[in-house]
C-alpha cells in the first residue's frame, strides 16, 4: 500500500507514521523541513509546502497513491485546495478532524458518530465542521473517496495533557506540584475526561488505511477509560510522588477572566465526555486500546527525566495561574463574609 502524510511528525501523526513503517506501508511524508529523526528510517521525504500548490503539484507529478493523509487541515480552504491537488490522484482521502465538533452542551452522555456537530465555543471546532461538511459534499456529489478521523485529547511521550497547563511547555504543571504549588483544575474536578495514548490512536488510525468500506465513513479513535480531571491530575502528582494542591475554579470564572480559553474549556475540556468506540472496533477488529493513563504518564514522565533540558517552564502562564488562584480565593473568601455577615 502506498500512502502519503501531509505532516507525519506531530506527536499523533509520528505514532501513526512509525506503526505504518513497522507494518510494512510504503509511506511518503510532504513536509517542509528537514527532518533526519532515525524513526522516520524506512520513509520517503520529499520537501514542499502544502500551503504552495504549485509546489505541491511539481514534487508529486506524476504519482498516485492508495491514500492521502493531511494531519494539517484546519479551514474550508486547506479542504478546497487539497481537493485540486488530489482529485483523481488517491483512492481515499483521510482528514484529522476533531472530536471537540461534537455538540456543546451535549445532549446525551454517550457520544457515537452520529452525535450532531455543533460547537459554538471555538472557532477551532466549527472550522473543522466547515471542513467536515464540505468533504461530505464531495463524496456526495463527485465520488471523492473520503474519510473522516475525529480524535480526542491524544498524547504521547513528549506532552503531559492536563487541562490547565502550556501546551508548549507542558513540564510546568508537573513543576508545580512539586514544589506544592496549588494547580488548577476546572469545575469540581468531578467531570469526566478520555486521554488516548498515542500508539493506541495509532492502532485504530493505520487500520482504517485503505479499508475501502470507511469510505464516506467518520470515525472517533479513544481509549474506553474514562476519569475525572481529579483523578487524572492525582494520578500525575503519584507518579512523582506527590498528592498535587488541587484548586477548584468554575469554568465561567476562568473564562470571564481570560477570554481565550472559552473554546478549550466551555467548547472542551471542561465537559464531561464518554465515547462509545464500537464503530472502529467493527471497522479494525484488532483495536483495543492498551495503555492506561497511568502507565502512560509514567512514560512521558521518563522522557522529561531523561533530559533536564526538555524540563521547560512558561514563566508567563505560571504567572497568569497563580492571579487567577488569587483573584478566586479572595473573591471566595469576601462572598463568604458578605453572606455570613449578620442581617441588619
Amino acid at each position: 500500500m502506498n500512502v502519503l502524510f501531509i505532516g507525519g511528525t506531530g506527536i499523533v501523526s509520528s505514532a501513526c507514521t512509525r506503526l505504518a513503517l513497522r507494518r510494512g506501508i510504503k509511506l511518503t511524508l510532504l513536509t517542509r523541513g528537514q527532518h533526519a529523526a532515525d524513526w522516520l528510517a524506512g520513509a520517503e521525504t520529499v520537501h514542499a509546502d502544502i500551503n504552495d500548490p504549485s509546489a505541491v503539484t511539481r514534487t508529486l507529478r506524476g504519482r498516485r497513491f492508495d491514500v492521502v493523509v493531511n494531519w494539517i487541515a484546519f479551514t474550508p480552504a486547506d479542504i478546497e485546495r487539497d481537493l485540486e491537488l488530489f482529485r483523481r490522484r488517491t483512492r481515499q482521502y483521510i482528514f484529522i478532524s476533531s472530536a471537540s465538533a461534537y455538540q456543546k452542551p451535549a445532549t446525551d452522555y454517550l457520544i457515537t458518530e452520529s452525535t450532531p456537530l455543533a460547537n459554538p465555543h471555538w472557532d477551532y471546532s466549527r472550522n473543522k465542521i466547515a471542513c467536515e461538511e464540505r468533504l461530505l459534499r464531495a463524496y456526495r456529489e463527485e465520488g471523492f473517496p473520503i474519510t473522516i478521523v475525529r480524535p480526542s485529547l491524544t498524547y504521547g511521550e513528549t506532552l503531559i495533557p492536563l487541562v490547565i497547563n502550556s501546551w508548549e511547555r507542558s513540564y510546568t504543571v508537573v513543576e508545580r506540584m512539586l514544589k506544592g504549588q496549588k494547580v488548577i483544575v476546572p469545575g469540581d474536578g468531578s467531570s469526566l475526561w478520555v486521554i488516548t495514548h498515542d500508539s493506541d490512536f495509532a492502532k485504530g488510525f493505520v487500520g482504517l488505511l485503505g479499508h475501502e468500506q470507511a469510505i464516506g465513513q467518520a470515525f472517533h479513535i479513544t481509549t474506553d477509560e474514562v476519569l475525572s480531571w481529579d483523578q487524572l491530575y492525582r494520578i500525575v502528582g503519584a507518579a512523582v510522588g506527590v498528592e498535587p494542591q488541587i484548586v477548584h475554579i468554575p469554568s465561567d470564572f476562568m473564562v470571564a477572566c481570560l477570554p481565550d480559553m472559552e473554546g478549550t474549556l466551555i467548547g472542551d475540556k471542561a465537559v464531561s465526555v464518554v465515547f462509545d468506540n464500537s464503530k472502529i472496533k467493527r471497522f479494525v477488529p484488532d483495536y483495543v486500546a492498551t495503555t492506561r493513563f497511568a502507565q502512560g504518564i509514567r512514560q512521558s514522565l521518563a522522557w522529561f527525566d531523561a533530559d533536564p533540558a526538555r524540563k521547560l517552564i512558561d514563566a508567563q502562564a505560571n504567572a497568569t495561574w497563580d492571579k487567577l488562584i488569587d483573584g478566586y480565593e479572595k473573591g471566595l473568601r469576601e462572598a463568604v463574609a458578605t453572606f455570613l455577615a449578620p442581617t441588619p
